[in-house]
Parts: structure tokens; C-alpha cells; sequence
């Protein structure tokens, strides 16, 4: 099938560059340059949602669920732009009008699958972006697809598997992501069915099991912390806020945050009054999650 000619903003972004996300440093054979058709804003920690490309449609469907539910809340999600549960959580990124980041194998300008020409150019149209670590009319080759699952390992601050078989890409990429100490979610499925074998082996090696919504919701508050309310409702003034004050003050725990919205806010309202606290305060740049997983104030040089 002829390949529809993206277009659309050109980035090449080197190792050493401050665009260059600093997450990808944790994979193996981190990249010297990385080839970005999009916005280079859109490389930022997200959700990786990865599946069999012969998904069967309740694969297709947990795709669409979860990314949706992620997306809606502000959520970058990440995948590899393949058919089946790759395609189907990009999809749901754009309905629900949130940024979306596709690692491809082989260079830009050689996407594949050809057929997705529409979609990608969605993508990138919306904000999104398409990533290799391949010069642009590089053709793509079997062994750069598996190669590429490391990125979206690394990109990720936790990866959902949908379905996977055994031995399977996507499989591979749960391993890469546990290498680096990601969270690694799984669906259960059939175990009747072959798609799922590898889902629900690594259900028995101890991954996070996403089973309903409200699991799911809770998993993502206690992964990203700060999640965009769909009322996009505000507390009435930060400024006095006793949880960001407490914040700026000295960095905290998730744990000591919660504790603390449940005695300001009850509990039946800690968690969303907790969640809109922390993105306020992120997207003005007053706060930040350190690397220990605490939220603490931000050092003004990082925004230099």
C-alpha cells in the first residue's frame, strides 16, 4: 500500500540535546539521536498501552477503555502505532483529545504499517508525535520493531498490557519495562485463549492486575499522582491551600498528602480534591514529583 507523506514539524534531537527526554537514558543502548515528526513537547513520562496486533476484539476494547480513561485525565499515552491494540489506544488519545507519542520501527518517512498513514497524521496534527531512533528513510526491518519496545519502556512511567501472547513483541516489552523498574499492568484474559497467555503470565509473576475502571482510576492516581478531573473544576484559591502550602514547605509523600486531603476534605472527596491540589500547582510550576516519588517545590533552574 502506498505510504501517505506526513507532514509536519522536523526535529532531530541529540543525545546530548535538553529536549531529549531524560527517561530514555534508562534503557539499554539509550539512543544518540532520536528523529521526531510532531511536537517535541509531546516526549514526556505517559502510560504505554501495548497489545497483539491480531487482537481479538475484547483486546481491542480493553485498548480503547484504558487509554481512554488514561487519556481523559491527562494522561501521555505511548505505544508502537501497530494494528490491533497499539492503533486502537492512539485512537482513543485523539477522542479524548490528549497528546499521544508513537515510536515507530525504521525511519519516519518509512512508517509502518502504510496503512496507518491517516492516523499518524492525526497524531502529529493534535499535538502528538512520531519517534525513532532511525534516520528518516531508513526502511523498516523485523528486529527494529522489538528494538523499538525498549523506548516505549523507557518513555513510560508504567506499561498496560492488553493482550500477548507467548513468545510475543509485546511480551518483550513488559520485560524491558520491568528492567528498568516500571510499573508493569496486565489485563487478565481467557486462558483459554492463546492472546493472552503472556498477559496472564506475567498476572502470576506479580503484575498489577486491571480487572475494573475504579482499579484502574486508582492505580493511575498512585502512578501519576497529579490527574486532570474531568469536571476540570478547580479548588477556589491554591495560593491558601493547606496541601500545596504543606508542599512548598517540604516534599511529602503520596501517602502523608492523602492523609492530609482526608482531614481537610473528608474522605469520600480526599482523592479528587488531592488530585486538582497537585495539578495546579504542576502546571504553574510551583511543585514537582522528585525522584524518589515525593512531591516537593520546584527548583526555579529546572525552568530555565
Amino acid at each position: 500500500m502506498r505510504r501517505l507523506e506526513l507532514k509536519g514539524p522536523r526535529f532531530e534531537i541529540a543525545r546530548a540535546d535538553a529536549l531529549y527526554p531524560s527517561s530514555l537514558l534508562d534503557a539499554r543502548e539509550a539512543p544518540e539521536r532520536l528523529y521526531v515528526m510532531g511536537s517535541a513537547d509531546a516526549l514526556k513520562p505517559g502510560l504505554a498501552v501495548v497489545g497483539a496486533r491480531n487482537a481479538t476484539p475484547y483486546g481491542k476494547s480493553c485498548a480503547r477503555r484504558f487509554a481512554g480513561i488514561a487519556a481523559s485525565k491527562g494522561v501521555n499515552i505511548i505505544s508502537g502505532g501497530a494494528r490491533g491494540c497499539d492503533s486502537e489506544a492512539h485512537r482513543a488519545a485523539l477522542g479524548a483529545k490528549s497528546c499521544t507519542v508513537v515510536f515507530v520501527g525504521g525511519g519516519i518517512d518509512n512508517y509502518y504499517p502504510a496503512a496507518h498513514g491517516r492516523l499518524f497524521q492525526e497524531i502529529i496534527d493534535n499535538g502528538g508525535a512520531l519517534v525513532s531512533e532511525y534516520p528518516w528513510d531508513e526502511p523498516p526491518l523485523p528486529y527494529m520493531f522489538r528494538a523499538r519496545n525498549r523506548l516505549i519502556a523507557a518513555l513510560a512511567r508504567a506499561v498496560l498490557i492488553v493482550e500477548a501472547g507467548l513468545p510475543s513483541g509485546t511480551f518483550t516489552t513488559a520485560d524491558e519495562a520491568l528492567g528498568m523498574g516500571r510499573e508493569v499492568l496486565a489485563v487478565p484474559g481467557s486462558i483459554a485463549s492463546p492472546l493472552s497467555r503472556g498477559s496472564n503470565q506475567l498476572l502470576y509473576q506479580g503484575a498489577t492486575p486491571v480487572v475494573d475502571d475504579e482499579t484502574f482510576e486508582a492505580v493511575l492516581f498512585d502512578t501519576f499522582g497529579a490527574l486532570r478531573q474531568e469536571s476540570d473544576s478547580l479548588i477556589a484559591s491554591y495560593d491558601g491551600d493547606a496541601l500545596l502550602q504543606a508542599v512548598l514547605a517540604a516534599p511529602l509523600s503520596m501517602e502523608e498528602l492523602y492523609e492530609m486531603s482526608v482531614k481537610h476534605y473528608g474522605e469520600k472527596d480526599a482523592r479528587a480534591q488531592l488530585a486538582e491540589v497537585i495539578a495546579e500547582g504542576e502546571s504553574r510550576h510551583l511543585i514537582a514529583r522528585q525522584p524518589d516519588g515525593c512531591w516537593g517545590p520546584v527548583v526555579r533552574d529546572d525552568f530555565t
